[in-house]
């Protein structure tokens, strides 16, 4: 079954089409009704375009009673700026405090339904777990998810994720950050909005201690490709898995000889490509430019560097659409200098 390619106003690749919506306006949408007009204010408009869109924030009952529940524990309130998921430029925040501990901070940008910051808190009892994301039942489905599972320490923020980084983490206060199938912004023109850059890149080195941890994961061999280059070209990491999975162990070899991925919606390519005439297998087939220039010149990944799979993150209901949609997942990871 083919799989369409993502909504564009999906802040994570983890959000479901259908939010639950009852028609209620819940006591945290209030906050959002001006935020358009706010955003008009050239003086509050943001330097650099965000990596998601917003989408609804009306909850079901089952996720209002459970928002009603753990908000006040979980989610954490601070000063905005433009809008509901901005972070004020003076904003300061005693983590220590929020979390009623000092232990090390592990935040989990884009965290979806909150399957992988649940299970992070679940391994690391004795680590602070912070969830980044804009998706308001997303957060919802995480505090379900520390509820049912007893969870003491984790805390969550509803907030554009680079403004959190510059604005309420201090230099060398992240152990670790994980970046776990971001948007993808597939087309070309939208690459401007994907959320690991040169200047995202600049922002974990900020805030990671040194010794700490960046990981990554994406089912876009494209986006794969970009991570993997900002990340060696930034002096401040270095690769933890220089060289691995390389040649023909590639998983970027696999994609490109077997034709698994498009750059649009992962369809594989039609019977019987390989043998048509170089003018009749061009992007009417489906392919994107990038993909077919690189089957047409050499399909070896002769790079490498891939992390083998993360064993700290679990099996979304995305991933696993994913895998049927016969895409593969690329694992990066990188430690502060």
């Amino acid at each position: 079954m083919t799989e369409q390619p993502p909504a564009p106003d999906a802040p994570s690749r983890d959000t479901p089409a259908d939010d639950g919506r009852d028609g209620v306006l819940a006591p945290h949408e209030r906050a959002h009704e001006h935020d358009h007009n706010r955003d008009k204010d050239p003086a509050l408009m943001r330097r650099e375009p965000v990596s998601f869109v917003r989408r609804g924030a009306r909850l079901n009952s089952g996720r209002q009673a459970v928002w009603d529940r753990q908000a006040q524990r979980v989610l954490v309130d601070v000063p905005r700026e433009r809008g509901a998921t901005s972070v004020a430029r003076d904003a300061r925040l005693d983590w220590d405090a929020a979390f009623g501990r000092r232990a090390p901070l592990l935040v989990d940008i884009g965290s979806g339904l909150g399957e992988s910051t649940a299970q992070a808190a679940a391994d690391r009892p004795d680590w602070n777990v912070l969830a980044v994301e804009v998706y308001v039942p997303g957060l919802a489905a995480l505090m379900t998810r520390v509820e049912q599972g007893g969870l003491e320490n984790v805390r969550a923020v509803e907030a554009n994720a680079p403004e959190l980084m510059d604005h309420l983490l201090a230099p060398g206060s992240v152990s670790e950050v994980w970046v776990f199938f971001p948007d993808p912004w597939h087309k070309k023109r939208h690459h401007k909005r994907r959320l690991v850059s040169p200047a995202f890149a600049d922002r974990v080195a900020r805030v990671l201690a040194p010794g700490g941890v960046l990981r990554l994961a994406t089912d876009w061999s494209g986006y794969a490709v970009r991570m993997r280059e900002v990340m060696e070209a930034h002096p401040e990491f270095k690769n933890l898995h220089p060289g691995r999975a390389a040649g023909e162990e590639s998983p970027l070899t696999r994609v490109r000889r077997e034709g698994r991925e498009a750059e649009v919606g992962a369809q594989p390519l039609p019977a019987g490509w390989e043998s048509a005439a170089e003018d009749e297998r061009p992007l009417r087939a489906g392919l994107g430019e990038a993909l077919e220039a690189a089957v047409a010149e050499d399909p070896v990944d002769h790079e490498g560097g891939w992390a083998p799979r993360f064993e700290g993150r679990p099996v979304t209901s995305f991933e696993a659409k994913s895998r049927r949609a016969g895409r593969l997942v690329f694992d990066l990871s990188y430690a502060r200098r």
